[in-house]
């Protein structure tokens, strides 16, 4: 089975509902956390048409997720966002503010409120979630460090408000699940031994361990949906695309 397949997701998503799991939005479980859950989140950098696929899905198979959208170019579509929230899925802010303003502290708030305000058209948002802006100086959550997102409405910002001693974290970063070497942000602090007692390459490693009760009871997966297609060439573009982008990742994390 080709992995990052639209058939893929689904058999992933399949699996952890069959194996007893929720699933929860990141504003959900900030108000209230079930004991076994999936905090399913998708960082939508690019292709937002793939984000209202894989919304489709998740609508079908009867749960919700967090769907965090950059605020720049095509990424910004107001139909498709109002779609998926349609659905029953929450809409984040995939906020890249201090990077886009070169680390000035206060245009970058500025931004960020303006660019808030844009998506409190469509949603009322209740989280926000960094874009790891990999070739980038800045941190995006540094912006934090002067000042208060709670202040903006914001109740949650994954990095800062979830434990990752207590919620295993799953991402796609690299296009692949055992990344790490080319991520340069999406990154958290995981209980001690938990990151290498559990690694996986492939989706079908993640659907084998779900299988065999191997996994944690609260796990958060993030995916990228320009990652996931089921058609060739889109799929085939982004493999080979996303193996030239690990390359220069790495180069980059090297540097630092």
């Amino acid at each position: 089975m080709r992995d990052f397949t639209l058939i893929t997701y689904k058999k992933l998503v399949q699996t952890f509902i069959a194996n007893g799991y929720s699933f929860q939005t990141q504003q959900e479980y900030i108000k209230k956390n079930n004991a076994r859950l999936v905090l399913l989140r998708h960082d939508v950098d690019l292709k937002p048409e793939n984000a209202y696929t894989i919304a489709k899905i998740e609508k079908k198979l009867g749960i919700q997720a967090s769907y965090y959208f950059r605020i720049v170019d095509e990424r910004f579509d107001e139909t498709i966002i109002k779609q998926i929230a349609e659905m029953g899925h929450e809409i984040g802010y995939h906020y890249d503010d201090l990077s886009l303003c070169n680390g000035n502290y206060d245009a970058a708030i500025k931004h960020f409120e303006h660019h808030l305000n844009k998506f409190k058209k469509l949603y009322p948002v209740k989280t926000i979630c960094m874009h790891g802006s990999p070739l980038s100086k800045w941190d995006n959550r540094d912006l934090w460090k002067k000042y208060d997102y709670k202040d903006f409405g914001i109740i949650a910002e994954p990095y800062f408000d979830v434990d990752f001693n207590e919620v295993f974290y799953l991402t796609d970063t690299g296009r692949r699940w055992d990344g790490d070497n080319f991520s340069v942000r999406d990154k958290v602090n995981q209980k001690d031994g938990l990151e290498k007692e559990l690694k996986f390459r492939s989706t079908m490693d993640i659907i084998n361990a779900a299988k065999s009760e191997l996994l944690p009871d609260k796990i958060m997966i993030t995916t990228h949906p320009q990652r996931w297609d089921d058609r060739f060439m889109p799929w085939a573009k982004e493999l080979v695309w996303q193996n030239v982008k690990n390359v220069i990742k790495k180069w980059v994390y090297v540097k630092r």
